[in-house]
């Protein structure tokens, strides 16, 4: 760049609008968005590590996706190119791939090609960019305020990783406001500005999560009010209105938000909300919707979400449309209205999707033949008899008789569901009663077996590597796990801490639930870190869980030593995490004060007071009366040892641990397991050898009750029953959640 070229950069850069000027520069200028580019967060700490892959960045305007794009720039090694989808084209495209071919060949430096707009391209121009993508000659960045499962086309996608950008909050606009206001450089800094409360906040409500709209509606402010004698600028509420005068209504009609809003309207109505299905109809026929559009989806919403509750629904819409063809708008407004407030206020079936059921049938089973009764008779009465055996209904009580009319195949099959809402609560004892009789007059029926889906992950061999090492754990643990995470719900750009890494039981499941958030896990001991670490060497490096050395009692020291001292945690996960320590109430604080706002705790912990007793495992009559009874009276003896943490507690004391106001929306599911055990020799020579610690073994425990000779005939009839047989172990667990209050 000569030095004409950069006094003219230098001239644009100081005439363009407040909100280029004011661009994030760093993650740390970066405001907002904290879900994907928080401390902790898998997008940030690719960022920081320059570790880039192909991404997709998706939201509305103004929340920051060319924002984001330039401060990956600022951060990365490689070439950073810009392309803009509206005005670009494949030609664009060559131009850029072939100087990162050559880049990448004589420097070894990485091309990142940032594309705005993407969804601009066509399947073509998105095909151009596959190979160099595919190939790691382009790291592709796009953004796109359309939805990128329906804009961008599936090979491409399934090639970046998708980041969803949500519209910034108030708090988020008014620190990018006093951004502006302060700084010297770009911003307002060197002028002194009094920007009024009341002014901020209609600028901030206006501008609805846009900061970009924010920033010209303060320059426009700014830039045409006079100082006063003073030098001071006041912008008042009035300016502010006259800056931002009139929110614009985010709608495109072949776009993402047409089908997101028409989505809103539908469930709105679908849920009987009357307000909200007038909001989302007004936002529509505002932004400029055909009115005939609306009316076709009431028109199908009629018989979709209403049906036989109340019939008269496509007979009122219908009513509509031929009223709104003959008056038009805007009087048409009120015929649309009152469509959707009758369908909105209507009784709800969806009965009508019996359909399908029937037409899924129709395209699975084999073409079963029309009895013959209900063949046409008009033809071949007389050489095959078809028609025969027809009972006419008319000819019958109440115009109805029971017969035969589903093919053999497929008596008994139900498909429609009345009901139990308007009109079809009518029916429904009709029907159902007219079925019974229906039912007995079949001779035979078929049985029907369940189908059970499955599951099919976007990356196939990383999902079957977890899922793997998930299942080595056991069909009783991998039980426990889904239990536990139903109770605790982890979203993808979650940050979870699990506090009990050992095998990794509730790692894995978490790295697969946030793959855009982030999973850390404490690891107790040098052999669990390894453990972990060997296992984590399967995934990409950003996907990895972050292992920090240390225990849950000392989880805050441990993750200030490791770096991580600044995060919050969303989900905080453990499994027999309060069976050993005496102050849980103490440690349970402890673990609050990780979590960041609405933070939730979910823990499974296996409730000793409901172990497996080892006297239920031999036959009562392999052994005398007083001996069983003094057996049980020693064995229970050990539950009942108020000093020792590993027993001395039951459900109770675990609800109490979180009555505390700390927590809210506790949850306590206890669930019973019984696994098969397989006794050893090594096990029941533990049981009964002298104790290597301080807490007593099982033998001596017993010997406070029992003579030697009744100790030795309790290990004898063990080894009897038991030895190398698998038997049933029975046993309780408490998945107990909660989430931080305040």
């Amino acid at each position: 760049m000569d030095l004409f070229e950069n006094a003219r950069q230098q001239e644009i850069a100081e005439n363009a609008p407040l909100a280029a000027r004011m661009r994030p520069r760093s993650l740390d200028e970066f405001v907002g968005q904290e879900h994907i580019v928080g401390p902790g967060r898998l997008l940030r700490r690719a960022i920081q590590a320059d570790q880039i892959s192909s991404l997709i960045l998706y939201g509305p305007p103004g929340t920051g996706k060319t924002t984001l794009a330039m401060v990956i720039a600022n951060s990365t090694r490689s070439r950073f190119e810009t392309l803009n989808a509206v005005l670009a084209g494949v030609k664009n495209l060559r131009t850029v791939t072939k100087r990162a071919q050559e880049d990448q060949a004589m420097y070894g430096v990485r091309t990142t090609l940032f594309v705005d707009e993407v969804h601009r391209w066509n399947r073509a121009q998105q095909d151009a960019l596959l190979p160099w993508v595919e190939n790691g000659t382009i790291i592709m960045i796009g953004a796109t305020t359309e939805n990128p499962w329906f804009s961008v086309n599936g090979p491409l996608l399934s090639r970046s990783r998708v980041f969803q950008l949500k519209p910034l909050t108030d708090a988020d606009l008014v620190a990018i406001a006093h951004q502006a206001l302060a700084d010297e450089e770009r911003g307002y800094g060197a002028l002194q500005v009094d920007l009024r409360p009341e002014a901020l906040d209609h600028l901030v409500h206006v501008a609805d999560g846009d900061a970009r709209s924010l920033l010209n509606a303060i320059e426009l402010a700014v830039e045409t009010t006079p100082a006063r004698p003073s030098g001071v600028r006041v912008i008042t509420t009035e300016v502010a209105e006259e800056s931002i005068q009139q929110r614009a209504v985010l709608y495109d009609r072949e776009g993402d938000y047409h089908f997101d809003t028409i989505s809103a309207f539908i469930k709105s109505v679908r849920g009987s909300d009357p307000d909200a299905s007038l909001y989302w109809l007004a936002k529509m026929v505002h932004a400029g919707e055909d009115p005939r559009f609306l009316l076709r989806r009431m028109l199908i919403l009629a018989s979709e979400d209403i049906g036989l509750a109340d019939p008269n629904a496509l007979a009122i819409v219908e009513a509509a449309a031929s009223a709104f063809q003959r008056v038009g708008l805007p009087e048409g407004q009120f015929h649309l209205a009152q469509a959707t407030l009758y369908l909105a206020t209507a009784p709800k079936s969806n009965s009508a999707m019996a359909y399908f059921d029937a037409l899924e049938v129709v395209r699975r089973e084999k073409s079963g033949e029309v009895p013959n009764q209900l063949r046409a008779a008009s033809r071949d009465k007389e050489g095959f008899g078809h028609g025969q055996g027809y009972l006419y209904p008319h000819a019958y009580r109440d115009h109805w008789v029971a017969q035969q009319y589903l093919p053999d195949a497929l008596q008994g099959q139900l498909f429609y569901q009345p009901g139990e809402m308007g009109y079809e609560a009518q029916i429904k004892d009709q029907v159902e009663r007219r079925r019974e009789e229906q039912l007995a007059a079949v001779i035979d029926g078929p049985s029907y077996a369940q189908e059970i889906l499955s599951y099919s992950p976007e990356n196939r061999q990383e999902e079957r590597w977890l899922a793997r090492t998930i299942s080595d754990l056991g069909q009783s643990l991998g039980t426990l796990r889904d239990q536990l995470f139903e109770q605790v719900v982890v979203h993808r750009h979650h940050l979870v801490l699990d506090i009990s890494g050992g095998s990794g039981l509730l790692t894995w499941e978490a790295v697969r639930r946030a793959p855009e958030g982030g999973v850390y896990v404490l690891a107790a001991s040098e052999r669990d870190q390894n453990l972990l670490t060997a296992q984590a060497s399967a995934l990409a490096e950003v996907r990895r869980p972050i292992v920090v050395p240390g225990r849950a009692t000392e989880a805050q020291a441990s993750l200030s030593a490791a770096g991580h001292g600044d995060v919050s945690f969303d989900i905080i996960l453990g499994r027999n995490a309060l069976t050993r320590l005496a102050g849980r109430g103490g440690f349970l604080a402890h673990l609050a004060d990780l979590l960041g706002a609405d933070g939730q705790i979910g823990l499974a912990e296996a409730v000793p007071r409901h172990a497996q007793r080892l006297y239920d495992l031999v036959p009562e009559d392999a052994l005398s009366p007083d001996l069983l009874a003094n057996w049980r009276q020693a064995e229970e003896a050990i539950y009942g040892q108020q000093d020792d943490p590993m027993v001395n507690w039951d459900l109770d004391d675990l609800r109490d641990w979180f009555d505390t106001p700390l927590w809210i929306d506790v949850s306590l599911n206890p669930l019973p397991r019984e696994s098969q055990r397989l006794i050893t020799a090594r096990q029941i020579d533990a049981w009964f050898s002298p104790a290597r610690g301080e807490r007593p073994s099982y033998g001596e425990h017993l010997a406070s009750q029992l003579s030697s000779d009744g100790v030795a005939q309790v290990e004898r009839l063990l080894r009897q029953h038991c030895l190398n047989a698998p038997v049933a172990w029975n046993s309780l667990v408490a998945v107990v959640s909660a989430r931080r209050a305040g």
